[in-house]
């Protein structure tokens, strides 16, 4: 896993479903590959999901894109590392970090890039079916 990698797993609002802006950038830059999972659990944040690394077999659920254009992979990925608040202000901390993880796609496995929550998850309530859509229909928020 290393800076080879030039896909994406999404879970949240960069999901096609969503129709956020930042989805709408994504896909000026990365195509979509298909239906993924990556090991992980996801909570409720309140305004949006957070996810995290588990050794559990517990699987989150989203989409794994691939860049268009090699040569516009570390500018594109830049614009969505601002987006997911990786670069905090002096004495701050940043809300996320990006980890090449394993993501299992089309019965192939495969290393993306996905956005790990950077905080505590304390208090927070697990999206148990790991799917935020599916979670959200079941809350009613929509």
């Amino acid at each position: 896993m290393n800076n080879e990698t030039l896909q994406l797993f999404v879970y949240g609002s960069l999901r096609s479903g969503f129709q956020h802006a930042a989805y709408q950038y994504l896909s000026k830059y990365f195509h979509l590959v298909g239906n993924a999972t990556v090991k992980g659990k996801l909570f409720d944040m309140g305004e949006y999901p957070v996810a995290v690394p588990t050794d559990e077999e517990r699987f989150i659920v989203g989409e794994l894109y691939e860049i268009n254009n090699t040569d516009e992979f570390s500018y594109a990925i830049g614009q969505l590392d601002d987006y997911e608040g990786l670069y905090a202000e002096e004495g701050e901390t940043a809300l996320y970090k990006r980890e090449a993880v394993t993501v299992y796609c089309n019965n192939q496995q495969s290393t993306a890039w996905v956005y790990w929550f950077n905080g505590s998850i304390n208090g927070l309530t697990e999206m148990t079916t790991g799917d935020v859509f599916e979670y959200l229909q079941q809350k009613n928020k929509w």
